[in-house]
């Protein structure tokens, strides 16, 4: 995640606190208008599932989240220590994985074994009853491989780039997830989906999140929380306190064109954009820990 400095006079504090207020929302789980249950559904990154101490607060403030959740999980850093241990080299580009045949085969064992049976068994320890899924699985989440992209290069160049076998995700099935969720089943789910043709597809697990959600938003007032190692959206990288609270479509764009939001940021605050648009309830990305936290984070929102 690469991020410049912010120039205070972008932020607009009156705009900041009335939107702030005109979108608080209930606790997680809680205080949902009538007719209208609510759902809680946590992304946690690769970095987080790799750091024991983070890893199980994490799962401790899921397990306490009342009501019905779904935690989608990333493993991105697990499966290139794999690879490497298996003489796998893995290759990014603009921050993304190039995920070859050989590759393919270690994200599905890692994402879909690996890292999601022991989140699974963690949470059945806190009395979760968790049941650990692929996109494949139910046919919950479907997508078809990403065709050539244009992509800037590390040398500045832009190339068309062939990701392999890369999912983009068509739709995740929101009447099938809401019967598990109905049924006491929580989700775990894994950044892998399929293409209906019998081909597993390594995917983007902030996209997975922001599908998952808006496809329950028919069935529930969806809570989506992105969660990773960083308390929220920063407007300056190297100070972990510097938090922008609210973004909107038009300060979004405003934080592209000054450089402060860039690089990896960009889709997470993008798939956030798209899910409050697609009427999820609310949106915020925050620090791990903070994930049963109100007023923590960033908040995403429709422009006043």
């Amino acid at each position: 995640m690469t991020q410049k400095t912010i120039n205070k006079k972008n932020m607009n504090t009156t705009e900041t606190k009335s939107l702030a207020n005109s979108n608080s929302t209930p606790t997680l789980g809680e205080g949902c208008p009538k007719g209208k249950e609510g759902v809680s559904v946590i992304k946690v990154g690769g970095a987080v599932v790799e750091d024991p101490e983070q890893l199980a607060q994490l799962l401790s403030n899921f397990a306490s989240i009342p009501g019905k959740k779904i935690l989608v999980h990333g493993g991105g850093r697990r499966a290139t220590k794999v690879a490497a241990q298996l003489g796998i080299e893995s290759h990014m580009v603009g921050g993304r994985r190039i995920t070859d045949g050989e590759m393919l085969s270690v994200v599905t064992m890692v994402y879909g074994g690996l890292v999601n049976k022991n989140l699974v068994a963690q949470l059945q320890a806190k009395g979760v009853n968790a049941l650990g899924l692929t996109g494949a699985d139910m046919d919950v989440i479907r997508s078809h491989k990403r065709p050539l992209k244009k992509m800037k290069i590390d040398d500045g160049t832009d190339q068309m780039v062939d990701f392999g076998y890369v999912g983009d995700v068509d739709y995740a099935d929101g009447d099938r997830l809401a019967q598990l969720l109905n049924s006491g089943v929580t989700p775990v789910v894994a950044p892998l989906t399929h293409d209906g043709k019998g081909n597993i597809l390594n995917t983007n697990a902030d996209t997975m999140a922001s599908t998952v959600a808006k496809a329950l938003a028919k069935h529930f007032d969806v809570t989506l929380i992105f969660s990773f190692e960083k308390k929220g959206v920063l407007s300056n990288p190297d100070d972990d306190d510097s938090v922008i609270p609210i973004i909107t479509h038009d300060s979004y764009r405003q934080y592209v064109v000054d450089g402060i939001i860039s690089g990896g940021m960009m889709p997470k605050v993008e798939n956030a954009l798209e899910a409050v648009d697609a009427g999820v309830k609310k949106v915020v990305i925050t620090l791990a820990t903070n994930i049963n936290k109100e007023n923590e984070g960033t908040m995403i929102v429709h422009s006043s």
